[in-house]
C-alpha cells in the first residue's frame, strides 16, 4: 500500500485556498459583515534579513544552489535594492516527484532600503549559499550634530 500522494504544485493548492477565502468573504459581505483584507499568501523569494548600523545598511539573502554567474545585484535610485537571478531546475531522469518546494527559474526581488546609500561603494559576497551585501549610508542621510551655544 502506497501512502504517498502524487506531487501537486503548491500554487494550485494556494489558488484553491484563495478562491475558497474569496467565496467565504463574499458570503459574509452579503450580510453586511465587513471582512478585513488579508495579506497575500505569496512567499517572497529570496528570504532576506535587513538591518542598519552607524555606517551601512546590511542585507543577507538565502540563495542556496545559485551560481555567481546567475546572480545580479543593483541599487535603484538611492534607496532600493534589486536582487535578480536564475535557479536551475534539478531534473533527475525517470523520477516520480512527490514534493517540490524549492523555487526554480528566474526570480527578482526589489526591497526598499531605510535610507539613501552610496551605490558605487556597495560590497557583496556569496558564501555557502548566503549573499551578504553591505551598502554604505550616504553622508547626506546621516544626522548632523549641532552645537548649541549659550550667551
Amino acid at each position: 500500500m502506497n501512502l504517498l500522494a502524487p506531487w501537486r504544485p503548491a500554487s494550485t493548492i494556494w489558488d484553491e485556498m484563495n478562491q475558497f477565502r474569496q467565496e467565504i468573504d463574499q458570503a459574509f459581505g452579503r450580510w453586511g459583515v465587513d471582512v478585513p483584507s488579508r495579506p497575500s499568501l505569496a512567499i517572497s523569494y529570496p528570504a532576506m534579513n535587513l538591518w542598519e548600523d552607524d555606517e551601512a545598511v546590511n542585507v543577507e539573502a538565502e540563495l542556496p544552489g545559485i551560481k555567481l554567474d546567475d546572480l545580479e545585484i543593483a541599487v535603484l535610485g538611492e534607496d532600493q535594492l534589486l536582487v535578480k537571478g536564475t535557479r536551475a531546475a534539478c531534473q533527475p531522469a525517470q523520477a516520480d516527484w512527490y514534493r517540490q518546494e524549492r523555487p526554480v527559474g528566474d526570480f527578482d526581488r526589489t526591497i526598499a532600503l531605510p535610507t539613501s546609500v552610496i551605490a558605487n561603494k556597495v560590497e557583496a559576497r556569496l558564501e555557502n549559499g548566503v549573499l551578504s551585501i553591505r551598502l554604505p549610508i550616504s553622508p547626506a542621510a546621516k544626522p548632523t550634530k549641532i552645537t548649541v551655544k549659550s550667551e
